[in-house]
């Protein structure tokens, strides 16, 4: 583990401040900016969080809202009660990656009872980036989070070849067995056009999906040593996601070919090959990276395209079968 490795696998405790005014759900907004007066705002102040009575984290107030309200208000009525909250247990480098995920200025944190403990702002985040003065601390840093941005920045062009070249045999692999699929489905295809129409749409859904996946797998394994129930774990929770993520798309593009064809059948066969295809592709992004950890292979080199590679294969394994088989049906009758 390099220094910055284990810098970022700090405690957020040890970065946490508690120089703000926690306010109380019940006070209206004049009580709450007496309070403000009478404890100080701290430094570097953002946002205000609110406590009920047992001091539980109910909500959050930004400045400009306290400002602006009515004195008599109450703070419950204004407050944003949908919190992002850091907890206790968290690292420093999963901070970091919630502030990139939310661009929030500060964050909560909280134990396990919901009580705030304190909290931390963007200042943190951009000290970690920005304020490294070694290079080779940066690089670190940025394969630390997930992005490996110096394997090949100072090699000669023809080891940058010898980087590169093999893993591009992945996808002409994958593509001439997708073009294969294609062949063995030639005839689906001349009874029914449309299909050929969103097949570019699906495919690239399918990549774009798998590779969020993907890069959520990645940035996991490095916060986090991988075990069978941590990947079963995330596993249930990535295909929630996904079944959600899949029928949000499939219900999309089955509406745009069902209005724009007047083809209900081919709209049910292609929003449905979305909604199978998204759904693999999000736990074939989760894992391969797992696969490649677990075999002590670098996934943040490998998992690209070999991602990318089964998930273009299988997304066309899902679209042709369901075309195949829900658009002859009608033919059928």
């Amino acid at each position: 583990m390099t220094p910055v490795e284990a810098h970022l696998g700090e405690s957020i405790l040890l970065h946490v401040r508690k120089d703000f005014p926690l306010l109380r759900q019940d006070q209206s907004v004049q009580e709450a900016l007496d309070t403000i007066r009478q404890k100080g705002i701290g430094e570097k102040i953002v946002y205000f969080y609110v406590s009920d009575e047992n001091e539980k984290l109910v909500g959050v107030l930004p400045t400009r809202r306290l400002l602006t309200s009515p004195a008599e208000k109450k703070l419950s009525e204004i407050m944003v009660t949908r919190i992002v909250a850091i907890p206790s247990t968290a690292t420093l480098l999963e901070a970091c990656e919630l502030f990139a995920m939310h661009k929030f200025f500060a964050f909560p944190v909280v134990d396990e009872q919901r009580h705030i403990i304190g909290m931390v702002d963007v200042g943190v985040f951009t000290e970690e980036v920005l304020d490294l003065a070694e290079p080779t601390q940066t690089d670190d840093l940025f394969e630390a989070l997930g992005f490996h941005v110096s394997q090949i920045r100072d090699a000669s062009p023809f080891n940058a070849y010898r980087y590169r070249f093999p893993w591009l045999l992945t996808t002409i692999g994958s593509g001439t067995v997708c073009a294969l699929l294609a062949g063995a489905y030639e005839a689906t295809l001349a009874q029914s056009l449309v299909l050929a129409f969103f097949l570019t749409m699906v495919l690239g859904l399918g990549e774009s999906v798998s590779i969020q996946s993907m890069s959520v797998a990645i940035q996991a394994l490095h916060a986090t040593h991988p075990t069978l129930r941590w990947y079963l774990k995330t596993l249930r929770r990535e295909a929630f996601t996904a079944l959600m993520i899949g029928l949000s798309c499939g219900v999309i593009v089955g509406l745009i070919v069902w209005l724009w064809r007047g083809d209900l059948y081919a709209g049910i066969a292609i929003g449905s090959s979305v909604l199978a295809a998204l759904f693999m592709a999000c736990l074939v992004g989760l894992s391969i990276p797992s696969l490649l950890h677990a075999c002590r292979l670098d996934p943040k080199i490998a998992a690209g395209p070999i991602t990318l590679a089964i998930t273009d294969v299988l997304t066309l394994l899902f679209y042709f079968s369901l075309g195949a088989w829900l658009l002859t049906k009608p033919m059928a009758h």
